[in-house]
Parts: structure tokens; C-alpha cells; sequence
């Protein structure tokens, strides 16, 4: 089965993480695949640092004019099956399948998220077929398409994170006794983040080896740096920004934080299980299905600074509670997040949108 990825972010995201482990599992197995996405950015790089083959095209304001350029990669590279994420990618895709006169669509709906179905959305489905693609079975319920949906859990890989963990540490500059409290962030993330700064102000006297790096989008944005230096914490913390070794650098964490949404967030929860590290989070429907609330971490409900800073002192006086809870997310994820698992998924629904006899008539 011949594949095309097209991804039009800019940043090197948990979604375009998520095209890139798939891409690198059906090219494993012997599957074409070809990487599309924007000269212009983060995912660029991220996608050719996983040595994918890369296609780079211009995301203008056009449908019509991306739909063109679209169409000559997937005559050349003879695409059956293009996966994606927005309406718009949906739209684009559509057109230039119509335009080469052949191949259907796998929409991917990112964790937590729901299923769109806008004019341009409406529009695509009728030049060309349509799967939709699921993490998780209570999403794909959720959304009532149990018939028609298919689910790729998210997976990580252990020993490719076992790898990375090993220098993480000394790659970030930890120095020998500090308790790092890694946070994942993005630009939905505001109000979480600032809970985690002033967390670590409330902490800093009575645990001065306390440092908290600040990893993802938005981390490293002015206001970010101006909430900080009010509350007095510019010094313990590192705003280490959007990164495509976001991995390792949760790796070197003694403590994990969740502030991150989607796939983001659920690529935070495993990474940090995957290492070990046990995980602090805001209480979520999708992020209990990755976290099990006082076996792998804590679930913590939306409460004002103080009390989150009194459950974290907790958290990080307990040396064997989180020893253990870091062993038990790392066997969770080994047995139930792999990577085979999440390829399987995407394989499944590419056979079933390879199917020529399903393919839109032209």
C-alpha cells in the first residue's frame, strides 16, 4: 500500500509525532511512504531528523493552487492512501485526488479531540473516500463510527527512550542532586502553566534542589518569562521551548507534569511513563486513560496553587511511592502503548481505504 503523509503545521507537534512513528512503522514493513508538509517550520526538520522521505510544498491561501501541487506528488509517487489531520488538509487532498483520479483519504482525529464535519469537510467526502482514524475505542464511540472508524493507540518505543534517557540528564546540564519537575506545555495551556510556575515558588524554600523545566509550544514565550519573573522563580526555571528530542528531555525528569492538551499531552503521559517517571496531571477523561490515578501517577483536581503545591510537596517527600509508580507506567506502557500496536492501526486503515472497489467514482 502505497502512502502519502500530509501534514501542514508548522511545529514539530504530537500530531506530526504521531505521522512520523506511523510513517517509520509502515516503512519498516516494506510500505511506501512519502512525508508532505511546509518548507517553513519545525515539522520539516523533525520529519527528516526521522529519516522519512520528505516532500516539501508551499501551504497557500489557495485550496486550488495546493490541491495542483498536491496532485503531481501523488501521480508521481502513485498514492493509494493519504493520511491527515484538519478539514482543510481533507479539502486539499480531495481535490488533488479527484484532479489525479485516484486514491482515499484516512482523517486522523488527535486524543481528546472531535470529529468535524464543516462545509469543506462535507465538500471532500464527495470526491473522495473517507476513514476515520481513532486513539482510543471510547473516542471512536464517542463520535458513533463504530462501523466506518478505526483506532492506532498512541505507542513510544522503550528501548529507543532507554537510549536517549541515558544522557538526557547531562545533555540538559542537570547538575548532581537536583529534583528536576519537567512540565509539558502548549499554547492552550496558559492557565496550567502558571500553576506550575507558582507551585515551584511555593516549593522553592523548603526544597531548594527544586528546578522545573518548561518543554513544548508557548514555553518559551514572553509572557511566559514576565509570569515567571513576577513570582520570583526566573531562576529555577528552564523555558526550553518547542523541541524534537522532547522525549529525552522528559527522560531526565525525577517528576513528570501534564499541562499540555491532545496528543501532546498523551505523548507527555507516555513518554514520562515509558521512562519511568512518575506522572502530576489535571484530571481529564482522556488523560485517565493513559494514567492510572494513584498506580502510575496522580490526577489532580482543578484546585487554586496552594493546595496543588501541597499535594506536589507530598508527591516529592514519598521517594518509594514514586519509585514505584514510575515502574508501574513503565510496564503499562510496554504492554499496552507499543509501537506495533499504534502501526497495526494505521495499517489497518489503510488496507481498508486501499480498497479500489470503496474509492470514490470518478
Amino acid at each position: 500500500m502505497r502512502s502519502l503523509f500530509y501534514y501542514t503545521g508548522r511545529g514539530w507537534t504530537g500530531e506530526a509525532r504521531a505521522f512520523a512513528i506511523a510513517a517509520r512503522g509502515l516503512a519498516a514493513r516494506g510500505e511506501p511512504v512519502t512525508i508532505v508538509c511546509r518548507p517553513d517550520g519545525d515539522a520539516e526538520l523533525g520529519f527528516a531528523h526521522e529519516e522519512l522521505e520528505v516532500i516539501t510544498l508551499p501551504v497557500t491561501d489557495s485550496v486550488s493552487r495546493d490541491a495542483w501541487r498536491l496532485r503531481t506528488v501523488l501521480k508521481e509517487k502513485f498514492t493509494e492512501v493519504v493520511f491527515l489531520h484538519t478539514e482543510r488538509e481533507q479539502l486539499v487532498a480531495s481535490s488533488a485526488m479527484r484532479l489525479a483520479s485516484r486514491g482515499a483519504i484516512v482523517r486522523r482525529i488527535p486524543t481528546g479531540g472531535a470529529v468535524t464535519n464543516g462545509r469543506g469537510a462535507r465538500l471532500a467526502a464527495r470526491l473522495a473516500g473517507v476513514r476515520l482514524l481513532f486513539t482510543t475505542e471510547e473516542e471512536r464511540r464517542r463520535a458513533g463510527t463504530e462501523t466506518d472508524g478505526y483506532i492506532a493507540p498512541l505507542g513510544v518505543d522503550l528501548e529507543r527512550l532507554d537510549a536517549e534517557r541515558a544522557a538526557s540528564r547531562s545533555t540538559l546540564g542537570v547538575e548532581p542532586g537536583t529534583k528536576l519537575m519537567v512540565c509539558v506545555a502548549d499554547t492552550r495551556a496558559r492557565s496550567r502553566i502558571t500553576t506550575a510556575l507558582r507551585t515551584v515558588g511555593l516549593l522553592a524554600e523548603r526544597h531548594p534542589g527544586l528546578r522545573l523545566a518548561l518543554v513544548g509550544s508557548g514555553s518559551d514565550d514572553d509572557d511566559v518569562h514576565m509570569h515567571a519573573a513576577a513570582l520570583g522563580v526566573t531562576q529555577l526555571v528552564r523555558f526550553l521551548g518547542q523541541r524534537d528530542d522532547m522525549a529525552a528531555v522528559l527522560a531526565a525528569a525525577e517528576v513528570g507534569w501534564v499541562a499540555a492538551d491532545g496528543d501532546d499531552g498523551a505523548f507527555g503521559c507516555l513518554d514520562f511513563m515509558a521512562a519511568g517517571v512518575p506522572v502530576i496531571a489535571e484530571r481529564s477523561p482522556y488523560l485517565a486513560h493513559y494514567v492510572p490515578d494513584g498506580i502510575a501517577g496522580v490526577l489532580l483536581p482543578r484546585a487554586d496553587p496552594a493546595d496543588t503545591a501541597a499535594a506536589v510537596a507530598k508527591f516529592l517527600a514519598e521517594d518509594n511511592q514514586r519509585e514505584a509508580m514510575g515502574r508501574a507506567g513503565r510496564n503499562r506502557v510496554a504492554r499496552e502503548f507499543t509501537v506495533n500496536a499504534m502501526v497495526d492501526g494505521f495499517a489497518a486503515a489503510a488496507s481498508e481505504a486501499g480498497d479500489r472497489s470503496s474509492w470514490t467514482t470518478r
